[in-house]
């Protein structure tokens, strides 16, 4: 199988015996594949390495005839997007996002489109911790785990004033202090839902929640949640730079 100019992103890449690289990619058409990129670390590679860049749009080619494929051509489409600080964090969290979540060779094509409009968001210097809430309720609907946002396990519609627990596969249930479970309020998972920009405690509440969500279906924490955000803190006698944990991811 030959595959041309499919839109996509590089997710990881790490080196591969003597001179190539190991690739992940995110396609619109064939979900995440493995490609092996040969000779891109040689001196007369026929890759710019500037092309197999993360949070890039490319245009791939590959050949195929088992799980791993060759790559055959790697194209920037457009200007490339520049993600740092804070934004190149949230691009790195969702780029393991869809490599712990995702299978090889399962196209989602919704999910490539969120994840495209994730990228411009963070690249255009939105809500970041919104931005991502809102890529992690597409991806997951698009990869069969919707969340149940606006009514409990019992049917009955959200209060927006009420406190929930929302457990596991099952949905919102009145929240108890011996739940055992993280609260969350019922207008945060109405936002959510209506794609409305919640307010700041609500925000963390749909970052617990989606912390508690997507930890059950990987078997663990994610690596991006021990990341820290290089921070300006002000002190009496001087200005310094500190490393903070990253409150968004």
């Amino acid at each position: 199988m030959r595959i041309e100019e499919q839109p996509a992103f590089i997710l990881h890449a790490r080196a591969w015996r003597e001179t190539s690289l190991l690739i992940e990619a995110f396609t619109r058409e064939h979900g995440r594949v493995g490609l092996v990129a040969r000779g891109v670390r040689g001196a007369r590679s026929r890759f710019a390495r500037a092309s197999l860049q993360p949070l890039q749009p490319l245009l791939l080619g590959w050949s195929a005839r088992g799980e791993l494929g060759t790559l055959t051509s790697a194209e920037q489409t457009g200007s490339p997007w520049r993600l740092s600080g804070d934004a190149l964090i949230a691009g790195m969290y969702v780029n393991e996002l869809v490599l712990r979540l995702s299978s090889r060779n399962d196209a989602h094509p919704a999910a490539f489109a969120a994840y495209t409009d994730c990228l411009a968001r963070l690249a255009d210097a939105g809500d970041i911790a919104w931005t991502l809430r809102r890529f992690e309720r597409d991806l997951l609907a698009d990869l069969g785990y919707a969340l149940m946002l606006t009514h409990t396990t019992a049917g009955e519609p959200i209060d927006p004033d009420v406190a929930y627990a929302y457990i596991g596969d099952a949905g919102p249930v009145a929240w108890r202090d011996d739940c055992g479970f993280a609260r969350i309020a019922g207008s945060a998972l109405l936002a959510l839902d209506r794609d409305e920009p919640p307010a700041a405690p609500d925000l963390a509440d749909l970052r617990r929640l989606m912390r508690s969500i997507i930890g059950d279906l990987v078997g663990g924490p994610l690596n991006a949640w021990g990341l820290s955000s290089r921070r300006i803190v002000d002190t009496i006698d001087h200005t310094r730079k500190a490393d903070t944990p990253a409150d968004f991811v």
